[in-house]
This record gives structure tokens, C-alpha cells and sequence, in this order.
């Protein structure tokens, strides 16, 4: 039964890859049209591409197996950051890019992943207030883990979110046309990167089941980073279209959605949190993460960005995380298995 969920699993992210590839074109013609800023267009394709994991808190809570739902959650956005930092930074290497962007090759010289700064106040800063909000709210040993007060104020955080980033440095909107198949093809990328990604989910909980390991590290290290596949296919795509800014904030677009919304049906049925130092490692780099992310472009010198050694910096900074998790579950024992 296993290789039949590994063959699921290769589908899953082959249809997540077909609809990655059609998010690039939608995406700048939406925020052109309605005169949203280029780090604010992340939180509109954040709105799609978490609804994998949102698929997977709901089916979780309904199966009654919310620590995979609180894992994946946890995991996914801890790798997403640095990875798809990485995987935009390699894309942006090549000279196939759109004729439009007259500073390339000065950003090839400088070894520098270009990406807006208002991207720190529109996306990171309330994406960190998401997440000490997440943590305010289920460390306290009076009311730890997810109640169903939680899950509405995390609604209301992310209503707030969104307004704030559709709404601060907006423009006047441009005329773009949009064909019938170019339409309908934007609607089946989103709808078949959203199946594709929740089935990669859902087979990499049976393989995790199969080979004998808690749901929370099923969820951590196996579910985490298939769910971020489609994320890498968009972020290369997208990238490699000129859109660095929106390829790069997206992923944050997106975990603010999988923080605040996909929270809500976990909420809904109680979430209890059974090994608390596991979780307080995971929190402190889901943090850590986005705080660094947000400190090198805000001091970046010449031209706001991310330098190929602050690029490697957040990569070592996940290994660090790998094995510090590790070492934990390795000197916890119990916590690996079901």
C-alpha cells in the first residue's frame, strides 16, 4: 500500500507543477489592474496557494488527528522561507529574463536577489505580529494549545492583514486584457495546484503512517516538505518572469493564511499540545525565520535586497533547525514513534 501513496505523491506534485505554471501571468496582470503594490501582490496568491494546507487542518480535524494538522503547519512554514528564498536567488541566475528588467545584469554582479523593501512593512512586520499573536495565544500554560476563541481571533488577525497589504502604497489601477482561455486556464492552475498539493499531503500521511512515526513528525518532516513543493514550482516560475518581489513575499502572503485562517478548524475541535518543548523549538525558529528574512532587506545598502551569503544564511539557520529538532527527538525517545 505504501508505493501506491508514493505514486500518488509523484502525481500530487506533478499537478501541483502544472498549476504553478500558470500563476505567474494572472498574478501580474491582477496586481497591475487593480494598482496593488508588488510586495502586496504576494498576499493575493497566498489566498490560493494555502488552501493545501487548509485542506489538511480541516481533514485532520475531522479524522480527529490534529497533531498532523499542527506538524505540517508548523514545518511548512519553517522551510518555506528559506527554501524559497533559494530557489528564487538560482532562478533569477539566468539571463532569460524578461527584456523589461534593465537592472539584471547589474544584479548578477552584485550576486543580489532584488526584492522590494516595502515588502518588510507590508508583509513581514505583520506576519510577525501573526505569529507572536499564535504564540500569545497557545503557550500560556493556563490555556495552552488551540481553543475555539482562538481560532476567531485568528480570523479577525488576517482580515486585518489583508486589508493592510491590499491597501497601503496602492496606485492607480491599469487596463489590462484578459482572453477567455487565459481566464479559465488561471481558474484549473489554481484549482489543480490546490488538489495537486493537498493529495501530496494526504500521501505523505499514509507513507508516514506505514513507516511508524508520530503524527507530529509525520507532519514536521514528511508532510511539511512536499506541501511546499508547489510554492518552489510557482516561486520559479514566477521568478524567472521578472516578478522577484511577488515570488519572494508570496510565501509569506501565503503562511500568514496557513497561521491565521487554516488555524481555524483545528481550533474549532481543541488542540492540545502534547510535547511543548518540541513545539517551543518549533516556534522559535518560525520566528526566527521571517525576523532575518525581514532585517536583510531592511539593511540593505545600495539597493534593497538579499545577498547570496544572506541567501546561504537562512539555509544553514533551517539545517541548524533539522538538527537541533533531531537531536531532541533523539534524546526524547518516545516522541519519533506512534
Amino acid at each position: 500500500m505504501t508505493v501506491v501513496w508514493v505514486i500518488v505523491l509523484f502525481v500530487a506534485v506533478a499537478a501541483a507543477h502544472w498549476g504553478a505554471e500558470h500563476l505567474s501571468a494572472p498574478l501580474k496582470k491582477l496586481r497591475k489592474q487593480w494598482g496593488i503594490s508588488v510586495a502586496a501582490g504576494g498576499a493575493l496568491v497566498g489566498l490560493a496557494t494555502a488552501s493545501p494546507e487548509l485542506g489538511i487542518n480541516i481533514s485532520s480535524a475531522l479524522r480527529g488527528v490534529s497533531e498532523i494538522g499542527l506538524g505540517a503547519m508548523l514545518g511548512a512554514n519553517i522551510i518555506a522561507l528559506p527554501m524559497l528564498v533559494l530557489v528564487a536567488y538560482v532562478a533569477t541566475r539566468t539571463s532569460k529574463m524578461p527584456d523589461d528588467h534593465d537592472n539584471h545584469r547589474a544584479h548578477l554582479d552584485k550576486h543580489l536577489l532584488p526584492v522590494d523593501s516595502t515588502a518588510v512593512g507590508v508583509q513581514v512586520l505583520p506576519y510577525l505580529g501573526i505569529l507572536v499573536l499564535f504564540a500569545l495565544l497557545t503557550m500560556p500554560s493556563s490555556w495552552r494549545g488551540l481553543q475555539p476563541i482562538d481560532g476567531w481571533i485568528m480570523l479577525a488577525a488576517y482580515g486585518i492583514y489583508l486589508a493592510q497589504a491590499l491597501l497601503r502604497n496602492r496606485a492607480s489601477g491599469q487596463d489590462v486584457e484578459w482572453t477567455r482561455k487565459e481566464f479559465l486556464m488561471a481558474v484549473a492552475g489554481v484549482f489543480v495546484l490546490a488538489i495537486g498539493a493537498f493529495f501530496t499531503v494526504m500521501s505523505t500521511q499514509n507513507i508516514a503512517t506505514a513507516i511508524g512515526i508520530s503524527k507530529v513528525v509525520g507532519g514536521l518532516f514528511i508532510t511539511a516538505p512536499f506541501a511546499a513543493l508547489p510554492e518552489i514550482f510557482a516561486t520559479w516560475k514566477i521568478s524567472r518572469s521578472g516578478q522577484v518581489t511577488s515570488a519572494v513575499t508570496s510565501v509569506i502572503g501565503d503562511y500568514a493564511v496557513t497561521m491565521t485562517i487554516a488555524v481555524f478548524p483545528l481550533a474549532m475541535i481543541g488542540l492540545e499540545i502534547k510535547d511543548f518543548r518540541l513545539y517551543c523549538i518549533n516556534l522559535a525558529f518560525l520566528i526566527l525565520l521571517p525576523a532575518m528574512y525581514g532585517w536583510f532587506i531592511f539593511r540593505s545598502e545600495d539597493e534593497s535586497g538579499i545577498s547570496r551569503r544572506q541567501v546561504g544564511a537562512l539555509a544553514v539557520v533551517y539545517v541548524l533547525y533539522v538538527c537541533i529538532a533531531a537531536a531532541y527527538l533523539v534524546y526524547s525517545g518516545g516522541s519519533v514513534r506512534n
